[in-house]
């Protein structure tokens, strides 16, 4: 046990001087080198800015105009009707939009129904099984300038289903003791 506590402590430090002796080795200027990839690093943050505002503007404006909670007081007897928690289905579509938003209605219900309770459990399965798809597809990928996305958001959202059904599953496994 003494060995692994030990590993994980210099994995990183362990790590960085594996890189540092790699471009040692092959002659890379690893300092100019990182300086550059730093240079870029900063210059990607700034172009990522305006489409980060346009993304947390639209999400501010669908939940406060009461979108969210029009369409989940529409799809609540279906979900019901399935067997799918209510309780989380805003969770469920917030999450692929915004991780901040998600994590706070994550904290909302856990504090609210506990976090051994299934709705607790489910929550922050599918906070762990899912990913902030429109996010990404707005920041990122307007950052690098890609236009067509399609593809990506039908992929993302896709994966994104999958792991809230995959969510449910698991956790009623695993929370009935079955």
């Amino acid at each position: 046990m003494a060995f692994i506590n030990w590993l994980s402590l210099a994995l990183i430090p362990l790590i960085i001087a594996g890189i540092l002796i790699a471009g040692t080795i092959k002659k890379v200027p690893t300092y100019e080198t990182f300086v550059e990839g730093g240079k870029e690093g900063i210059q990607i943050a700034f172009s990522i800015i305006p489409y980060l505002v346009g993304m947390l503007v639209a999400i501010t404006i669908f939940r406060a105009s009461g979108a969210l909670d029009f369409v989940m007081g529409l799809l609540k007897p279906v979900f019901t009707a399935i067997g799918f928690p209510p309780e989380v289905v805003p969770l469920a579509f917030i999450r692929p939009i915004s991780g901040t938003a998600a994590l706070g209605m994550t904290s909302d219900l856990i504090a609210t129904y506990g976090p051994d309770s299934f709705i607790g459990q489910l929550a922050a399965v599918m906070q762990g099984s899912t990913d902030t798809t429109l996010y990404i597809l707005t920041v990122y990928f307007g950052a690098v300038g890609i236009k067509k996305m399609g593809d990506a958001l039908k992929v993302g959202l896709l994966a994104d289903l999958i792991g809230v059904i995959a969510s449910v599953i698991i956790v009623s496994l695993l929370f009935s003791g079955a």
